[in-house]
């Protein structure tokens, strides 16, 4: 068990001693967002760690600003928002040592008053990819690169200034730079060590290739352990960098004239116990592989579910724009890396924006879409392909996204119909919001000119 893993023996203990006063009892939202309450730490040992929360089923169904949109089947105005039952997985249960005495558990979301996983919720959407995986005989296993850019200023003097005229953590671009870097150590330190003690194993910490933008590489761990993992370390790099009086943003573009923030999810097949990988099985690899290769582009909104994703797809850019593999070559959608055990197929497309149960649950159905028939990845790319006319391409819009999306029959068959439904409704709101939006590029390329 990773350090700051918690026991519900270990949490009464350090109830009963005044250690922690408080669990926060949280779940991702469509987000990825830790939505859910703070629970006293006597009263969760009472009532909670056994039984549940109750929450408005409308968390499930509103945009980041949690206005609630029309069209869900699951949850609208015409049902109600009734409640839907949190009940903690006590295998998630974990210090969190940046908040004072407090402890933090994640849920799975069942209807109330019964065992029925709420289908759409999206722990429930990794589930079923990791269960449809299992009854083939195969663990799947994740490793996840999340990059943010890092800012002098706070979060309140950034919104203040409505997101104008932020100043980066760097005045030049810190890709593998030591010195710029150590400047940034009171914070990226920090949340290296912060993340060990909260059950989030780390590998190390780098500058990437914008101005103050970093990357921190976790573990790599079973799927549903590294999309939980992958939850708490976002939401804990915000409130540390809050707490220092810095702002960070996981946007897949925060500005147009640099690079954007990706995700790049390693994928893993061992064998069920878990205990050895089948990747160098080459039948089985190709197969993988060949599905991540066929299907990405249908799963885009998977991948990239925002309006802001696509502006990260730039030739030249470090953010690849074709759905190609190729061995060790960061300008494919896909890059083969590793040898033996730790050969693995990295996804290049993710946005550090994706909700990480959904994203890994795409790979998931993608690759096990392509083992089951045997798909044949092509031979690998070779030289450039940003230059290449000829290689397919990662979908230019949310709008192309969302009819891949529509039409894709893996989605449906792997999802099941109420998820197909939900995701798609997701993206046709949050295209309807951006339609009428108007942004400060019009306003300053027309207010005078036009």
């Amino acid at each position: 068990m990773p350090e700051g893993m918690l026991t519900l023996d270990e949490l009464d203990g350090l109830v009963g001693a005044g250690e922690v006063d408080t669990v926060v009892v949280a779940f991702p939202d469509l987000f990825g967002r830790l939505v859910g309450k703070r629970v006293t730490g006597r009263y969760f040992l009472e009532r909670v760690a056994r039984g549940s929360i109750e929450v408005c089923d409308y968390l499930l169904a509103v945009d980041v600003d949690m206005t609630p949109l029309p069209g869900y089947r699951f949850a609208s105005w015409d049902t109600g928002y009734g409640d839907v039952s949190a009940r903690p997985d006590l295998a998630t249960l974990r210090r969190i040592p940046w908040l004072e005495g407090t402890a933090l558990v994640l849920c799975d979301l069942v209807l109330e008053g019964t065992d029925e996983p709420v289908a759409v919720s999206p722990r429930a959407i990794l589930r079923r990819q990791i269960e449809r995986a299992a009854a083939a005989g195969y663990r799947v296993c994740i490793g996840a690169e999340l990059e943010f850019f890092l800012f002098k200023d706070s979060y309140a003097e950034a919104a203040a200034r409505g997101y104008a005229g932020l100043r980066p953590h760097s005045d030049w671009v810190e890709d593998y730079h030591i010195l710029q870097t150590s400047r940034e150590e009171y914070v990226i330190r920090r949340i290296r060590n912060a993340m060990e003690a909260a059950g989030v194993p780390v590998e190390f910490s780098k500058g990437e290739a914008g101005f103050g933008q970093h990357e921190i590489n976790l573990e790599f761990a079973e799927a549903l352990e590294m999309a939980d993992r992958h939850s708490v370390y976002k939401n804990g790099v915000k409130e540390i960098a809050d707490q220092e009086g810095r702002a960070v943003t996981f946007m897949a573009k925060y500005r147009s004239d640099d690079v954007g923030s990706s995700c790049h999810i390693h994928s893993s097949v061992w064998d069920a116990p878990g205990a050895r990988s089948l990747m160098p099985d080459d039948a089985l690899f190709r197969g993988w592989l060949g599905g991540l290769v066929g299907h990405s582009r249908e799963l885009s909104l998977l991948f990239a579910p925002y309006v802001n994703s696509y502006k990260r797809f730039q030739p030249d850019s470090w953010a690849p724009t074709a759905v190609a593999w190729g061995d060790d070559n960061r300008t494919c959608g896909l890059r083969v890396v590793g040898h033996g055990e730790a050969r693995r197929v990295e996804s290049r497309i993710p946005g550090a924006d994706v909700n990480p149960y959904l994203a890994y649950a795409g790979v998931i159905a993608a690759g096990l879409a392509g083992i089951e028939r045997a798909a044949d990845p092509g031979p690998a790319f070779r030289g450039n392909a940003y230059a290449d006319p000829d290689v397919a391409r990662i979908p230019a819009t949310l709008v192309e996204a969302m009819a891949l999306w529509q039409d894709s029959d893996l989605a449906r068959d792997a999802f099941g119909d109420d998820v197909h439904h939900h995701v798609l409704n997701t993206a046709r709101q949050e295209w309807a919001a951006a339609s009428w939006a108007v942004t400060d590029w019009e306003v300053r390329r027309g207010f005078e000119r036009l």
